[in-house]
């Protein structure tokens, strides 16, 4: 039987987990999901929703890996729960199927990396990506990415996140500095910053789901990998300091996003262009890039550093995703790891080679994901916390914190009731959005 993975230290995991959380949902959606909800009106409410809801789910993750000290799957069969397995299955499900199309966006990204480098998109933006979004070398960059993802979680998670997640944060501080250099940026930062509460009552209805799911799918709730790197903790980390270490890092990195981009788009087009509109490919890979092919020589530069800043954040989250089934596998059946993650890594690469293919697979993939898969499993995982589990759950997040059962119990009873209810509503406005319009590629 193969060893499990333990964490060298607590930085370890709190950068591991940071980086799982800080991905494509920060730099690729949140700030065009700011854009086009309002700006500062929805900065204001996924900050709401970070903190009341996000927060409390993933400590509950953290209870459940920390308690039972095994992978996802198996951690409510070790809890005496077996029935509820089907929450770390759901969850090792809902990783594997983002990961699978997540992968041919880290692709993407690869060759807008080196198109930066080269000036390759700067004539026809919207037809570069075009040509290298689906198709033959779609696949290819799609398989390179997954290679990388697999590689990392087989060798050495720590040493790559210990890496991987100060980079991040020093190229984005570096590219919101120069932001804020540009001639016209006022525009940008008061649409980014002075929220219009007004406008948040008027559009409470659309901004609020919208907000919740930027939420979880930003902290990467409900994909198992909270559970599983929260596993190899020991009893004296303060699960409390941590996720709240870890929300505020991965939040950061979400506003410093919005600082870079924002007011790139605001100085370039005067606004949000309607390529960004509905956020997504069109808003970073032809907006972003439009912006930058407008800079000229500087904007080779730029390019190169924004696109690598979002290759990083991009694998920092593919990892996590992968290690989850490693995890498993390597607990229940003693394979060694390399082989497990290179083994599934050609797995996700063949169902991925849909999304690669056409992109209309990708957003339907999307779709059923962020609607629900993912706040299928984040609603399945709070149930168990907060009504099954929910004495011992208190028992374990006092664990190293230095808190008393005053505090661990209003934990408790936040996740049984307004978490529950905003994670529910979530899931019923997904599942409604999908029967509306299904959009199945090809049917």
């Amino acid at each position: 039987m193969a060893e499990r993975e333990t964490w060298a230290s607590r930085l370890g995991f709190i950068l591991a987990a940071v980086g799982s959380a800080v991905g494509l949902g920060n730099i690729w959606q949140f700030p065009f999901k700011t854009a086009t909800e309002g700006g500062a009106a929805f900065v204001v409410v996924y900050l709401v929703a970070a903190l009341l809801l996000g927060l409390p789910a993933i400590l509950g993750e953290f209870v459940i890996g920390r308690r039972a000290n095994l992978n996802a799957v198996e951690a409510f069969d070790r809890l005496d729960h077996p029935a509820w397995t089907i929450v770390g299955a759901m969850g090792l499900l809902t990783g594997l199927w983002i990961l699978s199309y997540y992968s041919v966006v880290g692709g993407w990204v690869t060759r807008y990396l080196l198109g930066s480098a080269t000036g390759a998109y700067f004539a026809a933006p919207a037809a570069y990506f075009g040509s290298v979004s689906m198709g033959w070398e779609a696949v290819a960059f799609h398989g390179a990415f997954m290679a990388a993802t697999a590689g990392i979680v087989a060798f050495g998670i720590e040493k790559a996140t210990k890496l991987m997640v100060p980079s991040i944060l020093v190229m984005l501080v570096g590219l919101a500095v120069y932001a804020s250099t540009l001639n016209g940026v006022g525009a940008a930062y008061e649409f980014y910053l002075s929220p219009d509460f007004g406008f948040i009552a008027d559009n409470i209805g659309s901004i609020v789901p919208y907000a919740v799911s930027q939420a979880f799918f930003s902290l990467s709730l409900g994909m198992g990998a909270m559970i599983t790197y929260a596993s190899y903790l020991g009893d004296d980390d303060s699960l409390f300091a941590d996720g709240g270490l870890i929300v505020v890092l991965n939040t950061s990195v979400g506003l410093l996003a919005g600082l870079v981009v924002i007011p790139l788009l605001f100085v370039q087009f005067g606004t949000v262009p309607d390529a960004a509109a509905g956020g997504g490919a069109g808003a970073l890979f032809i907006s972003v890039a439009q912006a930058f092919a407008t800079l000229g020589v500087a904007g080779r530069v730029l390019g190169v550093l924004f696109f690598g800043v979002v290759l990083v954040a991009a694998l920092s989250s593919a990892i996590s995703l992968l290690e989850v089934v490693t995890a498993y596998v390597v607990d229940n059946y003693g394979y060694s790891r390399p082989a497990t993650a290179f083994s599934f890594g050609g797995v996700l690469f063949a169902l991925g080679t849909l999304s690669a293919w056409n992109t209309a697979w990708l957003d339907w993939f999307d779709s059923l994901a962020y609607g629900v898969l993912l706040p299928l499993s984040v609603l399945l995982g709070v149930v168990f916390v907060g009504w099954v589990y929910g004495p011992a759950a208190v028992d374990e997040i006092k664990k190293g914190s230095g808190t008393g059962t005053t505090f661990a119990t209003a934990w408790l009873w936040s996740v049984r009731t307004y978490v529950l209810i905003g994670v529910f509503v979530t899931l019923y406005l997904g599942v409604t959005d999908i029967y509306a319009a299904p959009a199945i590629p090809f049917v």
